[in-house]
Protein backbone atom coordinates (compact mmCIF):
# COMPACT_ATOMS: atom_id res chain seq x y z
CA UNK A 1 0.00 0.00 0.00
CA UNK A 2 0.79 3.31 -1.04
CA UNK A 3 1.82 6.09 1.63
CA UNK A 4 -0.68 8.11 -0.61
CA UNK A 5 -2.98 5.20 -0.32
CA UNK A 6 -2.84 4.42 3.30
CA UNK A 7 -3.32 8.39 4.27
CA UNK A 8 -6.41 8.20 2.20
CA UNK A 9 -7.67 5.27 3.23
CA UNK A 10 -7.61 6.68 6.56
CA UNK A 11 -9.14 10.04 5.74
CA UNK A 12 -6.28 11.49 6.70
CA UNK A 13 -5.77 14.89 5.18
CA UNK A 14 -3.40 15.04 1.74
CA UNK A 15 -1.46 17.30 0.01
CA UNK A 16 -0.35 16.69 -3.64
CA UNK A 17 1.39 18.60 -6.00
CA UNK A 18 2.20 18.43 -9.93
CA UNK A 19 5.96 18.44 -10.67
CA UNK A 20 6.88 21.30 -13.19
CA UNK A 21 7.39 18.99 -16.46
CA UNK A 22 10.64 18.00 -17.20
CA UNK A 23 12.50 18.68 -20.33
CA UNK A 24 16.46 18.16 -19.68
CA UNK A 25 18.66 18.19 -17.08
CA UNK A 26 18.59 14.56 -15.77
CA UNK A 27 18.25 13.85 -12.07
CA UNK A 28 19.31 17.06 -10.62
CA UNK A 29 16.70 18.53 -12.66
CA UNK A 30 14.16 16.81 -10.48
CA UNK A 31 15.54 17.17 -7.11
CA UNK A 32 15.99 21.16 -8.28
CA UNK A 33 11.48 21.29 -8.69
CA UNK A 34 11.31 19.22 -5.76
CA UNK A 35 13.35 20.88 -3.14
CA UNK A 36 10.76 23.91 -1.87
CA UNK A 37 7.90 22.04 -2.08
CA UNK A 38 8.67 18.72 -0.96
CA UNK A 39 8.28 19.28 3.19
CA UNK A 40 4.62 19.54 2.67
CA UNK A 41 3.59 17.00 -0.01
CA UNK A 42 2.84 13.65 0.06
CA UNK A 43 2.58 12.40 -3.55
CA UNK A 44 4.13 14.08 -6.57
CA UNK A 45 2.27 14.68 -9.86
CA UNK A 46 4.65 12.88 -13.22
CA UNK A 47 2.59 14.63 -15.81
CA UNK A 48 1.82 13.24 -19.24
CA UNK A 49 2.31 16.02 -22.19
CA UNK A 50 -0.42 18.11 -20.65
CA UNK A 51 -2.31 20.29 -22.47
CA UNK A 52 -0.92 18.20 -25.70
CA UNK A 53 2.65 19.08 -25.82
CA UNK A 54 5.64 17.04 -25.54
CA UNK A 55 7.57 16.72 -22.47
CA UNK A 56 9.43 13.86 -20.81
CA UNK A 57 7.67 10.47 -20.49
CA UNK A 58 5.32 10.44 -16.99
CA UNK A 59 7.07 6.67 -15.95
CA UNK A 60 10.43 8.03 -16.64
CA UNK A 61 10.12 10.94 -14.36
CA UNK A 62 7.88 8.94 -12.16
CA UNK A 63 10.98 6.74 -11.53
CA UNK A 64 13.38 9.76 -10.71
CA UNK A 65 10.82 10.62 -8.34
CA UNK A 66 11.19 7.23 -6.46
CA UNK A 67 14.78 7.65 -6.55
CA UNK A 68 14.91 11.04 -5.34
CA UNK A 69 12.66 9.77 -2.48
CA UNK A 70 9.12 10.96 -2.90
CA UNK A 71 5.98 9.68 -3.73
CA UNK A 72 5.13 10.11 -7.54
CA UNK A 73 1.47 9.64 -9.00
CA UNK A 74 1.65 8.85 -12.62
CA UNK A 75 -0.26 10.35 -14.98
CA UNK A 76 -1.31 8.23 -17.93
CA UNK A 77 -3.43 9.88 -20.68
CA UNK A 78 -5.30 8.05 -23.54
CA UNK A 79 -4.62 10.01 -26.73
CA UNK A 80 -1.00 9.17 -27.53
CA UNK A 81 -1.30 5.48 -26.52
CA UNK A 82 -3.70 2.67 -27.31
CA UNK A 83 -4.45 -0.33 -24.82
CA UNK A 84 -0.76 -2.01 -25.48
CA UNK A 85 1.18 0.85 -24.71
CA UNK A 86 -0.83 2.04 -21.70
CA UNK A 87 -0.75 -1.51 -20.29
CA UNK A 88 2.91 -1.46 -20.76
CA UNK A 89 3.13 1.61 -18.50
CA UNK A 90 1.44 0.46 -15.88
CA UNK A 91 3.26 -3.15 -15.82
CA UNK A 92 6.49 -1.21 -15.94
CA UNK A 93 5.20 1.17 -13.57
CA UNK A 94 4.40 -1.67 -11.00
CA UNK A 95 7.92 -3.35 -11.41
CA UNK A 96 9.40 -0.10 -10.15
CA UNK A 97 7.16 0.23 -7.18
CA UNK A 98 4.69 3.36 -8.84
CA UNK A 99 1.29 2.16 -7.43
CA UNK A 100 -0.48 5.58 -7.38
CA UNK A 101 -2.16 6.31 -10.96
CA UNK A 102 -3.93 8.70 -12.19
CA UNK A 103 -6.34 8.11 -15.49
CA UNK A 104 -7.36 10.80 -18.08
CA UNK A 105 -8.36 10.50 -21.39
CA UNK A 106 -5.84 13.99 -22.25
CA UNK A 107 -6.66 16.86 -24.06
CA UNK A 108 -7.01 16.85 -27.91
CA UNK A 109 -3.97 17.56 -30.07
CA UNK A 110 -5.62 20.78 -31.31
CA UNK A 111 -4.64 21.95 -27.83
CA UNK A 112 -0.75 21.62 -28.57
CA UNK A 113 2.23 22.85 -30.31
CA UNK A 114 2.26 19.61 -32.88
CA UNK A 115 -1.56 19.87 -33.83
CA UNK A 116 -0.60 17.36 -37.33
CA UNK A 117 -0.13 14.26 -34.33
CA UNK A 118 -2.51 11.80 -34.95
CA UNK A 119 -4.87 11.10 -32.00
CA UNK A 120 -4.92 7.55 -30.25
CA UNK A 121 -8.31 7.51 -28.19
CA UNK A 122 -8.27 3.11 -28.11
CA UNK A 123 -9.47 4.24 -24.93
CA UNK A 124 -11.09 7.08 -22.91
CA UNK A 125 -10.48 7.78 -19.24
CA UNK A 126 -13.18 5.12 -17.12
CA UNK A 127 -11.68 2.65 -19.32
CA UNK A 128 -8.57 3.38 -18.38
CA UNK A 129 -9.24 2.87 -14.85
CA UNK A 130 -10.93 -0.32 -15.62
CA UNK A 131 -7.80 -1.80 -17.04
CA UNK A 132 -5.71 -0.67 -14.28
CA UNK A 133 -8.50 -2.62 -12.08
CA UNK A 134 -7.99 -5.83 -14.50
CA UNK A 135 -4.13 -5.79 -14.41
CA UNK A 136 -4.66 -6.00 -10.25
CA UNK A 137 -7.35 -8.63 -10.72
CA UNK A 138 -4.17 -10.80 -12.28
CA UNK A 139 -5.06 -10.53 -16.06
CA UNK A 140 -4.25 -8.22 -19.50
CA UNK A 141 -7.12 -7.60 -21.47
CA UNK A 142 -7.00 -10.65 -23.71
CA UNK A 143 -7.29 -12.50 -20.73
CA UNK A 144 -3.88 -13.67 -20.44
CA UNK A 145 -2.73 -13.95 -16.95
CA UNK A 146 -0.06 -12.18 -15.30
CA UNK A 147 1.00 -13.50 -11.61
CA UNK A 148 1.83 -11.68 -9.43
CA UNK A 149 -0.68 -9.04 -10.13
CA UNK A 150 -0.06 -5.49 -9.52
CA UNK A 151 -1.28 -3.37 -6.93
CA UNK A 152 -2.62 0.02 -7.81
CA UNK A 153 -4.13 3.33 -6.11
CA UNK A 154 -6.23 4.25 -8.73
CA UNK A 155 -7.10 7.95 -9.81
CA UNK A 156 -8.55 10.16 -12.08
CA UNK A 157 -9.60 13.93 -12.77
CA UNK A 158 -13.05 15.90 -13.29
CA UNK A 159 -14.02 19.32 -14.20
CA UNK A 160 -16.30 20.80 -11.98
CA UNK A 161 -16.31 23.97 -13.69
CA UNK A 162 -17.15 23.06 -17.17
CA UNK A 163 -20.52 22.45 -18.27
CA UNK A 164 -23.06 20.28 -18.53
CA UNK A 165 -22.51 21.09 -14.58
CA UNK A 166 -25.17 18.47 -13.76
CA UNK A 167 -23.09 15.84 -15.18
CA UNK A 168 -19.74 15.93 -13.60
CA UNK A 169 -20.85 14.63 -10.62
CA UNK A 170 -22.37 11.64 -12.08
CA UNK A 171 -19.19 11.65 -14.29
CA UNK A 172 -17.20 11.31 -11.09
CA UNK A 173 -19.69 8.25 -9.88
CA UNK A 174 -18.98 6.59 -12.98
CA UNK A 175 -15.21 6.98 -12.03
CA UNK A 176 -15.69 5.98 -8.51
CA UNK A 177 -17.83 2.73 -10.41
CA UNK A 178 -14.79 2.47 -12.80
CA UNK A 179 -12.35 1.53 -9.67
CA UNK A 180 -10.86 5.07 -9.12
CA UNK A 181 -10.54 5.83 -5.15
CA UNK A 182 -9.80 9.62 -6.03
CA UNK A 183 -10.14 12.53 -8.17
CA UNK A 184 -8.03 15.01 -8.56
CA UNK A 185 -10.54 18.32 -9.35
CA UNK A 186 -9.37 20.27 -12.18
CA UNK A 187 -8.43 24.22 -11.59
CA UNK A 188 -11.67 25.87 -10.87
CA UNK A 189 -10.91 29.68 -10.72
CA UNK A 190 -14.90 30.50 -10.20
CA UNK A 191 -15.64 29.13 -6.31
CA UNK A 192 -19.65 28.99 -6.64
CA UNK A 193 -19.12 26.29 -9.33
CA UNK A 194 -16.35 24.57 -6.85
CA UNK A 195 -19.02 25.08 -4.37
CA UNK A 196 -22.42 23.03 -6.11
CA UNK A 197 -20.20 20.22 -7.44
CA UNK A 198 -18.90 19.34 -3.92
CA UNK A 199 -22.40 19.87 -2.51
CA UNK A 200 -23.88 17.85 -4.66
CA UNK A 201 -20.92 14.86 -4.66
CA UNK A 202 -21.64 15.37 -0.92
CA UNK A 203 -25.03 15.01 -0.83
CA UNK A 204 -25.46 11.89 -3.28
CA UNK A 205 -22.79 10.15 -1.35
CA UNK A 206 -19.89 10.92 -4.14
CA UNK A 207 -17.28 12.15 -1.92
CA UNK A 208 -17.84 9.20 0.38
CA UNK A 209 -16.88 6.20 -2.58
CA UNK A 210 -13.67 8.39 -3.87
CA UNK A 211 -11.37 11.28 -2.26
CA UNK A 212 -11.86 14.17 -3.80
CA UNK A 213 -9.47 16.49 -4.11
CA UNK A 214 -9.38 20.09 -5.53
CA UNK A 215 -6.60 21.45 -7.76
CA UNK A 216 -5.26 25.28 -6.62
CA UNK A 217 -3.02 26.84 -9.38
CA UNK A 218 -0.27 29.15 -7.90
CA UNK A 219 0.45 32.12 -10.41
CA UNK A 220 2.99 34.98 -10.54
CA UNK A 221 2.65 37.04 -13.89
CA UNK A 222 -0.61 38.49 -15.52
CA UNK A 223 1.10 36.90 -18.78
CA UNK A 224 0.31 33.76 -16.94
CA UNK A 225 -2.72 34.31 -15.81
CA UNK A 226 -3.29 35.50 -19.23
CA UNK A 227 -2.10 32.01 -20.62
CA UNK A 228 -4.37 29.82 -18.08
CA UNK A 229 -7.31 32.19 -18.81
CA UNK A 230 -7.20 31.51 -22.49
CA UNK A 231 -4.46 28.89 -23.62
CA UNK A 232 -5.24 26.16 -21.26
CA UNK A 233 -8.14 23.66 -22.23
CA UNK A 234 -10.75 23.42 -19.54
CA UNK A 235 -10.40 25.79 -17.32
CA UNK A 236 -12.42 29.62 -17.38
CA UNK A 237 -11.30 32.30 -15.78
CA UNK A 238 -13.61 35.27 -15.02
CA UNK A 239 -12.88 38.51 -16.84
CA UNK A 240 -12.53 40.24 -13.24
CA UNK A 241 -10.01 37.78 -12.03
CA UNK A 242 -7.45 38.73 -15.15
CA UNK A 243 -8.69 42.26 -14.52
CA UNK A 244 -7.47 41.93 -10.69
CA UNK A 245 -4.06 41.27 -11.76
CA UNK A 246 -3.45 43.43 -14.57
CA UNK A 247 -4.79 46.22 -12.50
CA UNK A 248 -2.96 45.36 -9.29
CA UNK A 249 0.56 47.29 -8.17
CA UNK A 250 2.28 43.91 -7.85
CA UNK A 251 1.09 41.37 -10.33
CA UNK A 252 3.04 38.64 -7.99
CA UNK A 253 1.21 39.36 -4.36
CA UNK A 254 -2.05 39.57 -5.83
CA UNK A 255 -1.89 36.03 -7.93
CA UNK A 256 -0.45 34.66 -4.45
CA UNK A 257 -4.20 36.31 -2.66
CA UNK A 258 -6.35 34.58 -5.58
CA UNK A 259 -4.74 31.30 -5.09
CA UNK A 260 -5.04 31.99 -0.90
CA UNK A 261 -8.96 33.02 -1.33
CA UNK A 262 -9.46 29.89 -3.59
CA UNK A 263 -7.70 27.56 -1.30
CA UNK A 264 -9.35 28.55 1.37
CA UNK A 265 -13.06 28.13 0.28
CA UNK A 266 -11.71 25.04 -0.84
CA UNK A 267 -11.17 23.70 2.25
CA UNK A 268 -14.37 25.16 3.49
CA UNK A 269 -16.18 22.70 1.17
CA UNK A 270 -18.42 19.26 2.35
CA UNK A 271 -16.33 16.21 1.68
CA UNK A 272 -12.76 17.34 0.48
CA UNK A 273 -9.95 14.97 1.24
CA UNK A 274 -7.18 17.20 0.47
CA UNK A 275 -5.24 20.10 -1.80
CA UNK A 276 -3.54 19.52 -5.40
CA UNK A 277 -1.10 22.63 -6.00
CA UNK A 278 0.03 23.57 -9.27
CA UNK A 279 2.42 26.44 -9.04
CA UNK A 280 4.36 28.07 -12.15
CA UNK A 281 6.13 30.14 -9.66
CA UNK A 282 9.31 27.80 -9.41
CA UNK A 283 9.74 28.99 -5.77
CA UNK A 284 8.65 27.71 -2.26
CA UNK A 285 5.05 29.26 -3.14
CA UNK A 286 3.28 25.69 -2.06
CA UNK A 287 5.19 25.71 0.95
CA UNK A 288 3.93 29.71 1.83
CA UNK A 289 0.52 29.08 0.97
CA UNK A 290 0.72 25.74 3.07
CA UNK A 291 1.65 27.80 5.78
CA UNK A 292 -0.95 30.62 5.31
CA UNK A 293 -3.39 28.45 5.26
CA UNK A 294 -2.38 26.33 8.40
CA UNK A 295 -1.34 23.08 6.75
CA UNK A 296 1.53 22.12 8.54
CA UNK A 297 5.02 20.18 6.96
CA UNK A 298 4.21 16.46 6.25
CA UNK A 299 5.50 14.94 9.03
CA UNK A 300 4.35 17.50 11.53
CA UNK A 301 0.79 15.90 9.77
CA UNK A 302 1.54 12.79 10.62
CA UNK A 303 3.17 13.20 14.24
CA UNK A 304 0.12 15.24 15.42
CA UNK A 305 -2.55 13.02 13.11
CA UNK A 306 -3.78 16.39 11.55
CA UNK A 307 -7.01 16.96 10.04
CA UNK A 308 -8.18 20.21 8.31
CA UNK A 309 -10.71 22.23 9.41
CA UNK A 310 -13.19 21.35 6.68
CA UNK A 311 -16.96 21.47 6.58
CA UNK A 312 -18.93 18.03 7.31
Amino acid sequence: MSHLERKLSAREFVVTAELPVIDGGGHAEIERQLEPMRPFVDAFNATDNPSAHAHCSPLAVAIGLVQAGVEPVMQLVCRDRNRLALEADLMGAAIHGIENICCLTGDDVSAGDEPEARRVFDLDGPQLIALAGGLQGGHYLSGRRIEPAPHFLVGAVENPGTPPYEYRVRRAAMKAAAGARFLQLQICFRPVLLERFMRVAHDTGVSERLALIPSICILRTIGGMRFVAHTVPGIDVPPETVARVENAPDAETECFEIAYELASHALAQPGVAGLHFISFRKDAGIAKLCTRLGIPPRIERETNGYRASVAV
